[in-house]
């Protein structure tokens, strides 16, 4: 599933090549796990100018120039094309919309588990339910080893797991929190309330270093994602622990181990992150 860095650059492309565009029609041409029929997303998109994108959490906002808008998410594995219009459907295309350049903006799914949600301008992104009970985003300035203290010191739980609650902190995803973890030299496995101010302060920016470098680079190809262009992300090669079980740690030449949690496969160094 595309994380925080992924969805980032995919908002960044789509911003470069539809703000300003009107939007002409709208079509349905199959479901995913949350989407709108036709008539209904024709009549709330047609005529209707792209005034802004952006991102929240693993959700990328349009705004639309009448304080309207569109909440869409990838699921595991949508992508988003832009080209000519040429009146054939992709395969896996699930939604389309024609725009005022002649072009056409697919959002394709192969497996069907994205997401399309109307937002009317009655409602502020802000209290759609969609979002509304997202947690603090990992890039903000808010977002402090004080912070995470302050959250971690009452839960008893994997601080691994407490990472992948969206509730609590948005977007960083399994691949990133192996990452910021390994940075920290913090066990997948340490229960949250058992780290230290300092493992706090170490892990916050770790997380925002690893989210930032991975931004960088246009995200992590693992499998599906790749960018609107249809361009890779590279920070893939610079994964130092996440998907190398079995491999020596570039630290210390350790095997990296894989344990499952929570369901997700968590990646990490015995001797670095003890504990």
């Amino acid at each position: 599933m595309p994380e925080l860095p992924e969805v980032q650059t995919i908002c960044q492309s789509l911003s470069r090549q539809l703000t300003g565009l009107r939007i002409e029609s709208a079509q349905q041409i199959s479901k995913l796990r949350k989407s709108v029929a036709t008539a209904d997303l024709d009549l709330f998109c047609r005529g209707k100018t792209i005034a802004q994108i952006c991102r929240r959490a693993k959700y990328i906002l349009i705004h639309f120039s009448d304080q309207s808008g569109l909440i869409l998410h990838l699921g595991m594995t949508g992508c988003f094309i832009i080209n000519p219009e040429d009146g054939i459907a992709l395969k896996h295309e699930r939604v389309c919309w024609h725009l005022s350049d002649g072009s056409r903006w697919r959002f394709c799914d192969a497996r069907r588990f994205g997401s399309l949600q109307l937002c009317p301008s009655s409602l502020s992104f802000e209290k759609h339910p969609a979002l509304i009970g997202l947690g603090i985003e990992p890039l903000q300035e808010n977002f402090t080893g004080q912070y995470l203290k302050e959250l971690c010191q009452l839960r008893k739980v994997p601080i691994k797991t407490l990472l992948m609650d969206q509730s609590h902190v948005v977007g960083v995803g399994n691949i990133y929190a192996n990452e910021a973890l390994f940075r920290s030299r913090i066990s997948p496995r340490k229960l949250a309330t058992r780290l230290s101010k300092v493992q706090c302060e170490h892990l916050a920016n770790a997380i925002q270093d690893v989210l930032t470098a991975a931004i960088a680079a246009g995200g992590s190809t693992i499998r599906d994602y790749h960018d609107v262009d249809g361009s890779e992300g590279h920070f893939s090669l610079q994964l130092q622990v996440y998907g190398r079980s079995g491999l020596l740690c570039p630290n210390c030449n350790t095997v990296i181990r894989r344990l499952v949690q929570a369901g997700r496969s968590s990646f990490y160094c015995p001797h670095c992150q003890r504990g």
